[in-house]
């Protein structure tokens, strides 16, 4: 249930029984892995592959399934939005404090189901147009009429001294992304400012004396439902409202499930997604992951 529960954040759709398609992406196929690993944890068996067609049906009927999955999740979120709308002119007047607390609440609950769909719409279904500007005039009614436990969850690979770390070569996989150019940032920023990173070819392991991050069975890694940048503030105790607002960023991109629903996510994807198109190499490519999130945590702290 719960794998089940992650292909569908992941906006992936049945074929067939047990078997789920979705786009190629760099993003996806990361993600797959992740899961695949995590299904054999569990004890279970799963494989995927990347195939350029489907011999017994046409591209257009792979379309119109992922269509026909966002119309039915489009639906609920319109007709939500649209009561909210109506109770609004309605009420408008006799708002109290508390009753429009309760409104936002509602709002916010609205918004966060229409980020998730929105982020698995990958072929524009119908449903999904006009939403945006909907949304936009509930905002501004709601401005118009007008934190969060930063306690971090305990780590299971428990903590860490960040002496321990110093001078230290760190290793993780080819073409990063996401998480390993945040986490690259971490630590070089609140663990060791001289850290080195090198990278691992395909099943290659870290050499003795080396911390290997963001690979699977490595040091500092995916643990339950956490990414490796949450694994590693926890373990070394990093807090702060910045940087738990880039690690609903990190984790909203990496794990995909909408956890969050991080409205800067996007943005910060897609600079990162330019970063890794010209990079002339994966030292490169870090580099400038590393600038971007230190840029990004000076904006946000106050």
């Amino acid at each position: 249930m719960k794998i089940w529960r992650r292909l569908l954040k992941l906006g992936a759709v049945s074929l067939k029984g047990s078997v789920y398609v979705l786009p190629f992406s760099e993003d996806h196929l990361e993600v797959l892995h992740w899961l695949q690993g995590e299904v054999v944890s569990l004890g279970g068996e799963a494989a995927f592959v990347q195939v350029t067609r489907i011999e017994t049906m046409a591209d257009t009927e792979i379309v119109a399934l992922f269509r026909v999955q966002r119309d039915s999740e489009y639906a609920p979120i319109r007709a939500a939005l649209e009561d909210l709308e109506v109770h609004l002119t309605s009420l408008e007047q006799q708002l109290t404090a508390p009753g429009l607390e309760r409104v936002k609440t509602m709002f916010q609950k609205i918004l966060k189901d229409y980020r998730s769909v929105r982020a698995v719409d990958f072929f524009q279904a119908a449903p999904g147009s006009g939403l945006p500007e909907m949304l936009e005039r509930v905002e501004k009614t709601l401005r118009q009429l007008s934190g969060r436990d930063e306690t971090p969850k305990p780590g299971i690979s428990g903590p860490r001294i960040k002496k321990d770390y110093l001078g230290r070569v760190w290793v993780t996989r080819r073409r990063p992304f996401v998480d390993r150019m945040a986490s690259a940032w971490l630590i070089r920023r609140f663990i060791d400012g001289e850290a080195r990173f090198e990278f691992l070819e395909k099943e290659q392991e870290a050499a003795p004396g080396m911390v290997s991050f963001d690979v699977p069975g490595g040091d500092f890694s995916h643990e339950e439902d956490r990414c490796t940048f949450e694994v590693l503030l926890t373990a070394f105790n990093l807090r702060g409202k910045a940087l738990r607002k880039i690690a609903e960023m990190v984790h909203d991109l990496d794990l995909k499930d909408g956890k969050f629903a991080s409205p800067q996510a996007a943005g910060l994807e897609s600079i990162l997604l330019g970063i890794r198109r010209t990079a002339a190499t994966d030292q490169e490519a870090l580099e400038e992951g590393i600038k971007i999130f230190a840029r990004l945590h000076a904006a946000l702290v106050k």
